[in-house]
């Protein structure tokens, strides 16, 4: 009888794994793409004050893309992508605020901004392993649109940031290629600003 019931609980406890498995499966890993290294402050390179818009939906809102394995990984793109878009507005102005919207005229104007930058963020992840859920690929598109203090649209901006990480490299960072991507956006936004500026 032991013999039969030793094969009966290892049969359930197999169920019970493959139960377990198949829904976490179903489940998106969330992780952080935030951006550990970010384009520093140089010499005033233009002394203007600007601001960027964000609002607290854009920092709620939540995304998920495709994982290694079938997996899926779930992120907040604005949240962690502003501390970068920031540092990237900061390492060329004189000064960087933060408004609800382009064309809220009295929060521009006690800023004092020459330009309102809004960003859209859009993002992509995969990866070939089935055997492992982070990204090994990752890549994150900014669209900017500049508005000037009237709320009329002056130029737009678009940088795509590219970011790949091995095992070796993520297995104690999960964000590790989503946090690359958006460090590179954030370099290649820098200097379109600079380009944009040079051009005004």
């Amino acid at each position: 009888m032991k013999p039969l019931l030793t094969k009966i609980h290892r049969c359930a406890w197999i169920a019970t794994c493959l139960a377990g498995s198949i829904i976490l499966a179903g489940c998106a890993h969330p992780i952080s793409i935030e951006a550990k290294s970010v384009p520093n402050r140089e010499a005033q390179w233009s002394p203007k004050k600007v601001a960027y818009v964000m609002t607290e939906a854009d920092r709620k809102k939540e995304v998920t893309t495709q994982g290694g394995g079938g997996d899926k990984i779930s992120y907040h793109p604005y949240r962690d992508f502003e501390r970068a878009l920031r540092a990237a507005l900061a390492s060329v102005y004189t000064d960087v605020s933060v408004v609800t919207s382009a064309s809220d005229a009295a929060a521009i104007q006690a800023s004092g901004a020459s330009f309102v930058y809004r960003p859209e963020i859009s993002t992509t992840s995969s990866s070939p392993s089935p055997f492992t859920w982070p990204p090994t690929k990752f890549s994150v598109n900014v669209l900017v649109e500049i508005f000037d203090p009237q709320a009329t649209l002056v130029a737009r901006l678009q940088v795509t940031g590219n970011g790949n990480a091995e095992w070796e490299e993520f297995k104690s960072d999960f964000g590790l290629a989503g946090r690359r991507a958006v460090e590179d956006a954030a370099r290649a936004l820098v200097n379109e600003i600079k380009h944009t500026e040079s051009l005004r």
